[in-house]
């Protein structure tokens, strides 16, 4: 199947985008002010015409002061709820949605306080989703709401009671190329996932602790090879290397299954390197660079949080960085294609249960759930059915790897240019590792390549790593291009695997190719 995936699936709907004053009801103010124990006066005697006068901006940062500090003076909250449902200003969902999710982290004290917050959230926006602050993080991405000024440094305050350092990522004023409201704590404190810097490495004869099927990420550059276990990845998710002379981060966001590469070295010339900041966008991963400490988007490899969000001085646009070619397979085929690769130690100096395959993420991989709130989906395919993605300019297209899988090489076009996609090895399960317990149910997507074919047409060789052309010619699988019989190059168009999940979120005009 052929075509654009955008839209919304009946089984996944969302709220339908909407203006503030779509949101404004007579008995929304009633059941607020029930709730703030003010009676139902003020409701019954306004009118629907009414426009009340507009928050200050001076007003509405000493009205989220007087959030931050719900449970510890209800007063004062109830208060600063009654103003806020005076003036009918939705900027402060937003923040009324924080105060929830604080209250279920722990953050955030008081039953009374929360009992007030949560009534006016559900009177100012009109559904109710109890004390499940997910819930309301999802239907809030659907609407166009905005939040009050000063609204990124207090997110930044109320997370630094779990940790400092989300203060510095969300400080006061910092430019933001994301909805900051859809960001939410992960679980884990800034590096609490630690990153593999300049990782050691053993040579493949020496990786007794490996199991030939089971999965890695393969980079070779610059007559270079190395191989990043799944098994390790699952537990570092970033690894800052060098691979062929070439700055490698190899970004692993584990809840969209996505493991991208990219070329550490930014437009601007500037070598970053990476770390995880325990937060996250849409279920994705928010990585940050040492340098600047600015949050940059793992999928899209960009800036959005922070110095470099704002761009150049000079109005240019932020950095973005490069894709690098990156396959997933297992570690026997890469060692086939790459007998002279390297590959990460297990003795990376933290103390984790590598022994265990599947630890930590094994259960999530198998099953359908979503841990964290993404509102934009399509239920065209499965949330964790693989994918493999291209993109170019403003161009996106995905194809499913069990699709790819079965097609073996599928001549295809991208962008408005003829490329051909090779996956000859089928899928890479962990179905026959030998440390399969407890979690031996589910896969890892498969090797897909893709190269710029120009005006020929490939079929499957008698190799894996070979294809034929249209007239018989043998063409060679290599990292960096498919070279044909005389020398020819057909070069490599970097790509990724992604749950369908995690493409959509970001992607949702995609093209989608499902078989057919």
């Amino acid at each position: 199947m052929h075509g654009r995936a955008g839209g919304r699936s009946a089984s996944s709907a969302r709220p339908p985008r909407r203006g503030l004053a779509a949101l404004a009801t007579l008995a929304a103010l009633a059941l607020l002010a029930a709730a703030c124990g003010g009676g139902s006066e003020p409701a019954a005697t306004a009118t629907p015409e009414a426009t009340p006068p507009p928050i200050a901006d001076a007003e509405a940062l000493a009205l989220l002061d007087d959030l931050l500090i719900t449970g510890s003076d209800p007063p004062r909250t109830r208060a600063a709820v009654e103003r806020i449902i005076e003036a009918r200003d939705y900027r402060f969902i937003g923040p009324m949605i924080e105060v929830v999710r604080a209250s279920q982290l722990g953050i955030l004290q008081g039953v009374e306080s929360l009992r007030v917050v949560s009534s006016a959230l559900v009177a100012l926006s009109g559904v109710d989703f109890g004390p499940h602050p997910f819930g309301w993080i999802e239907w809030y991405g659907g609407t166009d709401l905005t939040p009050p000024p000063g609204f990124t440094g207090w997110k930044g305050r109320l997370l630094a009671n779990i940790d400092e350092g989300f203060a510095e990522f969300l400080a006061p004023g910092a430019p933001s190329r994301i909805r900051v409201e859809e960001v939410v704590f992960g679980g884990v404190r800034p590096d609490g996932i630690p990153s593999l810097d300049d990782p050691a490495k053993l040579e493949a004869a020496d990786a007794d602790y490996l199991d030939p099927g089971e999965p890695v990420f393969g980079v070779a550059l610059g007559g270079e090879a190395t191989a990043y276990p799944v098994r390790l990845m699952d537990w570092h998710e970033m690894a800052n290397d060098v691979v062929g002379g070439v700055p490698v981060s190899l970004a692993y966001c584990t809840l969209c299954g996505a493991g991208i590469a990219y070329d550490g070295r930014a437009p601007d010339g500037e070598a970053y390197t990476f770390g995880t900041s325990g937060l996250l966008y849409r279920s994705n991963k928010l990585m940050y660079d040492r340098r600047t400490r600015t949050l940059w988007n793992q999928f899209t490899g960009e800036p959005v949080i922070g110095p470099l969000a704002a761009g150049t001085a000079d109005g240019g646009s932020p950095p973005r960085l490069a894709l690098l070619p990156l396959v997933t397979t297992s570690w026997a085929d890469w060692r086939e294609q790459h007998p002279h690769t390297r590959v990460l130690d297990v003795r990376t100096g933290h103390n984790r249960l590598y022994e265990i395959f599947g630890q930590p993420y094994g259960d999530y991989f198998r099953s359908d759930e979503v841990r964290f709130p993404v509102w934009q989906r399509n239920g065209a395919l499965a949330v964790k059915e693989r994918v493999y993605g291209l993109r170019r300019g403003g161009e996106r297209k995905a194809w499913t790897v069990a699709a790819l899988a079965a097609r073996r090489v599928l001549n295809d076009e991208f962008a408005g240019a003829p490329i051909v996609l090779v996956a000859q090895r089928g899928l890479a399960d962990v179905e026959d590792i030998a440390r399969r317990i407890p979690y031996p149910n589910y896969d890892y997507g498969g090797e897909v390549r893709s190269y710029a074919r120009g005006d020929r047409e490939f079929a499957p060789g008698r190799e894996p790593d070979t294809l034929l052309d249209g007239d018989g010619g043998r063409w060679r699988v290599t990292e960096e291009a498919l070279v044909g019989p005389s020398g020819e190059r057909a070069e490599r168009v970097a790509g990724h695997l992604a749950f369908w999940l995690g493409w959509y979120a970001f992607f949702p005009d995609t093209e989608l190719w499902n078989g057919e």
